[in-house]
């Protein structure tokens, strides 16, 4: 909608030439001659006082219809001695109300701001923490010099605290020299070991073979132990009637301990029988009793009814009674006495098949030991063949030994040789410049190698730490729902 806006007549009444410039005595050019525009665009950033014409003496009150809804008055100027002085605006007014692309683009410039302002407070840590990590490189560097002087020290005071011990308990010094002596040597002799291969190996073969000459010591005290072939068939013989008395003796507990099972197997096959039997006895002597117990109330009865009984009588049917309850007594011993009986025989049973079983297994090792002494015996018997196959044993071993002595002396030829060649080489290696460069550039390449690895490990972290996409994401997101929040509630506002 276009708002066309028309001067108001000035207050002063001031002349207006053809120039259209004020009337003498003004003090300031004219500043509403311009043609009034022909539409207002809504402002987006004005401060009220400051739209349209501002400082007209006739106050317009100008009130835009559509989405402005506020009141923008233009008050008059004030006068001062040098003419009419510039309007002074407001403090501030009410806030934007259409949230266009401008203010997103602002609010996006404001974002992207304090990212970067983060980036570079992040490259500065991160270059700090590089100056800290070189100064760490240093002190770790430093450190393991220290760490190898106090080995160095720590050594030299073992030494002296040996020696320390020494002259506390008066040892000669002819000792403590000889001691050196060997404690150099022996430590000159691993050092140039752990740098010869050559060396290593003959070590090794040495190892080698002191295992063959102790095994083969082990082997001649076995053979001196083993003794005579004479003798080793007399002990086997003695061993083998041990064995066979004690299988005798095992046989004869296994026949008796299978008549005590045949035994106990037959009370448990006429057990059940006795114990039916014993049962109706007893069904019996209960339905006796019962009678009885009937008869003597009746009879109990029958004297109440009778004022007199004879003697004769009253004892009789006592002792028919005490008669009958003995009964009954021993019926109910006999009943338990069979029932635990029972459960006694029952235990043994089980007893005798644990017992069984443990013979069978015995028996069984004991078959399979014969027949292995049998087996050792025949073998033994034949004298000629053990002393042959023992002669033929010796001389191998002979054979090897000499073999092996052989042997150990064209190493050790060997080993002078080699130790010679190792020594000329290892002086001209030393001697060459090329080498010293390589082993200085070697271990140089090494101790970046090492500084390349830590670094990488730090900008890794470094890298994770500050990586910023999904928090930028995060409130990408975050400003495109709030900015669809506010435009539907515009939009809500409007209908």
């Amino acid at each position: 909608m276009a708002v066309k806006f028309q001067r108001p007549p000035s207050a002063m009444g001031r002349p207006v030439s053809r120039s259209g410039s004020l009337a003498p005595g003004a003090g300031r050019p004219p500043t509403a001659i311009r043609p009034p525009p022909t539409a207002i665009r809504v402002a987006t950033g004005m401060v009220p006082g400051t739209s349209g014409h501002p400082g007209t003496r006739g106050g317009i009150s100008v009130a835009t219809p559509g989405v402005l809804s506020a009141q923008i008055k233009v008050t008059d100027r004030p006068v001062t001695q040098q003419g009419l002085s510039g309007m002074k605006t407001g403090m501030k007014g009410p806030q934007r109300q259409i949230l266009d692309k401008s203010y997103y683009l602002g609010l996006l410039r404001s974002k992207i701001n304090e990212l970067t302002t983060e980036t570079s407070k992040l490259h500065k840590e991160i270059d700090n923490y590089n100056q800290e990590n070189s100064v760490y490189l240093s002190y770790e560097k430093r450190a393991e010099v220290l760490a190898g002087e106090i080995k160095d020290l720590q050594g030299q005071l073992a030494d002296y605290n040996m020696l320390v011990d020494k002259l506390n308990t008066n040892t000669e010094m002819e000792e403590m020299i000889n001691d050196y002596n060997n404690l150099k040597a022996q430590n000159d002799s691993e050092a140039e070991l752990a740098h010869s291969q050559i060396k290593q190996e003959v070590v090794r073969l040495h190892e080698t073979l002191s295992a063959l000459e102790a095994k083969r010591d082990a082997m001649e005290a076995e053979h001196k132990s083993l003794g005579s072939p004479q003798e080793q068939r007399e002990k086997l013989l003695k061993q083998v009637h041990l064995t066979n008395n004690r299988t005798r003796k095992i046989t004869e507990e296994i026949r008796q301990l299978e008549q005590d099972s045949e035994e106990a197997q037959g009370f448990l096959e006429t057990f059940e029988e006795s114990r039916a039997q014993e049962q109706e006895k007893m069904t019996v002597c209960q339905e006796n009793i019962i009678s009885l117990l009937e008869h003597c109330s009746r009879n109990m009865l029958r004297l109440r009814q009778i004022d007199t009984v004879t003697a004769s009588e009253l004892r009789n049917m006592q002792e028919v009674l005490v008669s009958k309850e003995t009964e009954v007594v021993q019926s109910e011993s006999t009943a338990r006495g069979l029932t635990s009986e029972s459960q006694r025989l029952q235990q043994d049973l089980e007893k005798v098949q644990q017992l069984e079983g443990k013979i069978t297994s015995e028996l069984s090792n004991l078959k399979e030991r014969v027949s292995t002494m049998e087996s050792e015996l025949h073998t033994y018997r034949d004298l000629d063949t053990l002393r042959h196959t023992a002669e033929e044993k010796k001389k191998r071993l002979q054979e090897e030994r000499l073999l092996l002595t052989e042997r150990r002396g064209s190493f050790k030829q060997l080993l002078e040789e080699m130790n010679q060649k190792y020594q000329a080489l290892k002086t001209k290696l030393e001697e060459n410049e090329t080498h010293a460069q390589l082993t200085n550039l070697e271990r140089k390449w090494q101790h970046l190698e090492q500084n390349n690895f830590v670094m990488k490990e730090f900008i890794t972290s470094k890298s994770q730490e500050s990586d910023y996409a999904s928090v930028a994401k995060k409130v990408t997101q975050q400003v495109a729902e709030y900015n669809k929040c506010l435009i539907d509630a515009l939009q809500n506002n409007r209908s």
